[in-house]
């Protein structure tokens, strides 16, 4: 059997953690401390979905203007890419330089070196701060910087998911955009605040991977 490759470690900006990037046989997994699975190749319904549901719900991809907040393993990158048109332009926002290198070196054949594509844009910072300077720029806006509303690997994600980020985001999509939050559990709570921040709010489960096993949660949240 094919010993389990270390490929790379990576310090979370203003925290003591680490992320680790393994090659487990076929399939690539991230760790927290090198312990804790956050993300497997072989696993990313919900990462696809992510970036398939709100572009598809657009009247114009021709020249959509796409931030995804968290660039993982691409897949929702590749799969926003997948639904918007060669005017496009996709910003990824990723907190960690290490996990975009990653993406261009090795892990990167796993979504099929979406960064490679000329209309992906990186940020290399927290997507926090591309939010708070954006006023009616984007048409979608995709978040999964965590383990959703019940944060995991830094505290200050929380404030993506507080009023005040809620608010942002808003502030940063254009009229008709659409907002998007991946999170591993559902939140009955968080899809009432998206809901007083003025929005409609569908919540869709989708599996991680096929049709049998552990769902995620995406939020679609329009503004009402």
């Amino acid at each position: 059997m094919k010993p389990v490759e270390h490929l790379g470690s990576a310090r979370i900006p203003g925290t003591s953690d680490t992320l680790d990037l393994y090659l487990d046989r076929d399939d690539f997994v991230i760790k927290l401390q090198g312990r804790y699975e956050l993300m497997n190749s072989r696993k990313h319904g919900s990462e696809d979905a992510l970036g398939q549901l709100p572009c598809r719900r657009l009247s114009n991809r021709a020249d959509a203007r796409v931030l995804i907040g968290g660039l993982g393993m691409g897949f929702t990158l590749a799969a926003a890419l997948k639904e918007v048109g060669a005017s496009a332009r996709v910003t990824v926002a990723e907190l960690i330089p290490e996990v975009v290198a990653w993406n261009r070196g090795p892990l990167g054949e796993a979504s099929a070196y979406p960064l490679q594509d000329p209309r992906t844009r990186v940020y290399i910072g927290d997507v926090g701060e591309l939010l708070r300077a954006s006023t009616r720029t984007f048409d979608v806006i995709a978040l999964d910087v965590d383990n959703g509303p019940e944060g995991l690997t830094k505290r200050a994600n929380d404030w993506l998911y507080s009023l005040d980020g809620i608010v942002a985001a808003r502030e940063a999509l254009k009229p008709a955009g659409i907002l998007a939050y991946w999170s591993a559990t559902p939140d009955r709570a968080f899809g009432a605040r998206l809901r007083r921040c003025g929005f409609q709010v569908e919540e869709v489960r989708v599996h991680a991977h096929g049709k049998k096993g552990t769902r995620h949660t995406i939020w679609l949240a329009e503004i009402a």
